[in-house]
């Protein structure tokens, strides 16, 4: 029974750590205490691993499935703020539905692969490698962490919302570290400076080994931001520049849909973009889907967009849907000249919102929990966009994103290795409201600033819209749930960061650590059976 305690003991507290850290998450301004959140996790962890000779895998994985679990519940407690749906026509029961499902379902389906974290920790445990290099596991720990983060980018079903790293975004200093190695190792650095800080007061020896790696990776990351930060604000002196206008509409989804916003929505637009043209915007970007139709088979609409752009004499990006030959409907940017000229190419949204835009599973799906087949406002599933479809400008080559986009870093690196100098990005958010999600998809933003090198202009239809430049400081913002616009001189800029060049890198070295730790674990017992082999014959 004492045991029993103690075990559960070390469950609260390694509950208690992630629990503080997803809070730090939240509110990026109290960000600087993820640098000890996770004590009270690495404590739970090393006492429960120190009290148990051979821990049950079965065990190991429940563990970290709660860990997982209990983390996201608190990430994704925003989906509460969409009850009622009634944007999406549902009733009150359907909407309970569809929310809890969302909260609770994909807080699950993410903790399922994250409790295998603990698994593999557990067989490095039985297998003595612990034992014998004690010093291995804050860093096995934090190497597994990273590669559930990145899993979270592979396949529909994988939402990589809950980085760590999300949590230092108003720190800049810090922050700079992703334009070498990405989020990732950001979110590195938070695990195994508390990992080697719990160590160090838990255990005497290599105490002052370890509180100097810990000191000295946070002292090295907080060099490099300073040092980056000084070389981004040289380069702003001599970079090319351009005024850029984000405009905020606030019409909602609910109301977008409506024929009688029509005329509004086309009145707020235009009135709001000759305000910015007046405050000497050469560039406007509207939000996504700011005009919900068909931009190239409406005739009216596109020389509604046309001819504000010859009247006000500067490009308009717009969002609004595409429609190709063979039928296939996408969610698409257009382009506008200053000679109300629409570019031939458009820019399609490359990673689609499951259950938003559509359906996967369908049958399945619609089977189980029919309200989620139904939340859509589009009739049929959208098609994904396949490439960056850059947009040139008399300024540089303009790299595009819609709102989904944003969390996944692969695609504006696609983006800047294919010429990309500034990254536009236009996304709704309307669903989202005034909630934490809001502000957690505009931090997805800065990291993207920050590892791309690139200004980002980001358009939001009822916020937040905002303008962030490479160190991801945030030049302006429109609040959420406000009309408006905001102008700012940008850069357009050709080179690219170490993680540009690199990639995910950082997390491939990540599963390779692993991959030899698992080895090394594993050889002893790859002698004896090589051993008991040779008796054999």
């Amino acid at each position: 029974m004492k045991n029993w305690l103690k075990k559960q003991r070390n469950l609260f507290l390694m509950l208690l750590g992630v629990s503080l850290t997803a809070i730090t998450v939240l509110i990026p301004r109290i960000g600087f205490l993820q640098w000890i959140t996770l004590i009270p996790f690495f404590i739970g962890l090393y006492s429960y691993f120190d009290q148990t000779e051979r821990v049950r895998y079965r065990v190991a994985y429940l563990y970290g499935f709660l860990v997982c679990y209990c983390y996201n519940l608190f990430l994704y407690s925003w989906f509460l703020n969409l009850y009622p749906l009634d944007l999406a026509g549902l009733d009150n029961a359907a909407s309970l539905v569809v929310v809890m499902a969302g909260w609770l379902g994909l807080s699950l389906l993410q903790a399922l692969p994250g409790g295998l974290i603990l698994v593999a920790y557990a067989y490095l445990h039985n297998n003595r490698l612990f034992a014998k290099a004690p010093i291995l596991r804050p860093f096995a720990l934090s190497a597994l962490w990273v590669i559930w983060e990145w899993y979270h980018t592979l396949g529909w079903w994988g939402v990589p919302w809950c980085r760590l790293a999300l949590g230092q975004t108003e720190s800049l200093t810090v922050l700079q570290s992703a334009s070498l190695f990405g989020s990732y190792y950001v979110s590195f650095l938070i695990l195994i400076v508390n990992g080697l800080l719990t160590y160090a007061a838990m255990y005497r020896k290599r105490a002052s080994v370890c509180a100097v790696c810990a000191v000295a990776l946070l002292g090295g990351s907080l060099t490099y931001g300073l040092i980056r930060i000084s070389f981004l604000q040289q380069r702003e002196q001599t970079s090319q520049k351009l005024s850029v206008a984000v405009i905020q509409g606030n019409i909602s989804s609910n109301e977008k849909w409506d024929s009688d916003t029509y005329q509004r929505m086309k009145d707020v637009h235009a009135d709001l973009t000759k305000k910015a043209v007046a405050d000497g915007a050469e560039l406007v970007l509207m939000a996504e889907t700011a005009l919900p139709y068909v931009l190239n088979e409406n005739v009216s609409l596109s020389y509604y967009v046309s001819s504000l752009a010859k009247e006000c004499r500067v490009p308009i990006v717009v969002g609004a849907l595409y429609d190709d030959e063979e039928g296939n409907e996408y969610n698409a940017l257009y382009y506008f000249d200053e000679n109300g000229e629409m570019q031939e190419n458009f820019y399609a949204k490359r990673h689609l919102v499951p259950f938003g835009e559509y359906v996967p599973l369908r049958t399945l799906i619609t089977t189980l929990i029919p309200p989620l087949s139904e939340i859509s406002m589009l009739e049929e599933d959208l098609t994904a966009g396949k490439d960056s479809a850059l947009f040139e400008s008399k300024w540089g080559r303009l790299g595009s994103l819609i709102c989904f986009d944003s969390i996944y870093e692969e695609l504006t690196r696609e983006s800047v290795l294919d010429g990309a100098e500034l990254i536009l990005l236009a996304t709704n958010d309307s669903w989202f409201k005034d909630s934490a999600s809001v502000y957690m998809h505009n931090a997805q933003a800065k990291l993207r600033a920050v590892e791309s090198g690139r200004w980002v202009v980001r358009a939001a239809n009822t916020g937040v819209s905002s303008i962030l430049s490479p160190s991801g400081e945030q030049v302006v913002q429109i609040d959420a749930l406000t009309e408006g616009y905001s102008v700012a001189s940008v850069s357009v800029l050709w080179d690219r960061t170490p993680y540009m060049v690199l990639g995910n890198l950082f997390c491939y070295l990540a599963i390779l650590f692993l991959c030899i730790l698992l080895a090394l674990a594993a050889y002893p017992k790859m002698v004896k059976c090589l051993h008991k082999g040779r008796k054999k014959t």
